[in-house]
């Protein structure tokens, strides 16, 4: 099928929330192009997956990758408008280890050069870039327009936290890309 990876190396799946416009939402565009699965229901989660999660105090790094490969990403599909709302009513602490991504700018339209305000579509990019994923990282990004501007506003950010062995490592390097002010 084109556009679609032959076998892609770690499965993404997203919770929907249902809180956006469909035919905007970068999440539901990934389902319908194969590149990721979309879920209802917290039960229907692959236990053991990593857990994309802003509130945790634990950075993705390098050293999840054997988990994200293994058992795959999860991915809350809200709105930032109720995120902290959606995280609360939705227990996924069962589900896999909780990961937050390390700080990034925005590229879609909504939130462009904003802090922390990713997409789906840019938060698995992000994730699959910092677990060694590039391939599958690009493809995805290729499913908007903007997509490659999201690499170039990242790229000295996901190169250093790609080579980082932990999650402290990945910590320390976001540090240099904090805003003066931000560093707590």
């Amino acid at each position: 099928m084109p556009g679609r990876p032959q076998r892609a190396a770690v499965r993404l799946i997203e919770l929907l929330e249902d809180q956006c416009d469909p035919a905007k939402c970068t999440g539901r565009k990934l389902i319908r192009r194969g590149l990721a699965f979309g879920v209802r229901q917290a039960r229907d989660l692959p236990r053991g997956a990593v857990v994309l999660d802003p509130r945790s105090e634990t950075a993705l790094s390098p050293a999840d990758a054997s988990d994200a490969r293994r058992r795959g990403i999860v991915a809350l599909d809200c709105s930032w408008k109720h995120v902290e709302e959606s995280y609360r009513k939705r227990d996924l602490s069962r589900v896999g280890k909780s990961r937050a991504l390390p700080f990034l700018l925005a590229a879609n339209p909504v939130h462009y050069g904003q802090p922390q305000q990713l997409s789906t579509l840019e938060a698995f990019a992000a994730a699959l870039f910092i677990l060694g994923q590039r391939d599958q990282a690009a493809e995805l990004l290729r499913s908007y327009t903007w997509g490659e501007q999201f690499e170039i506003l990242n790229r000295e950010p996901l190169r250093m936290y790609a080579a980082a062995a932990s999650s402290g490592e990945v910590v320390a390097a976001q540090l240099e890309f904090l805003p003066i002010g931000e560093e707590e």
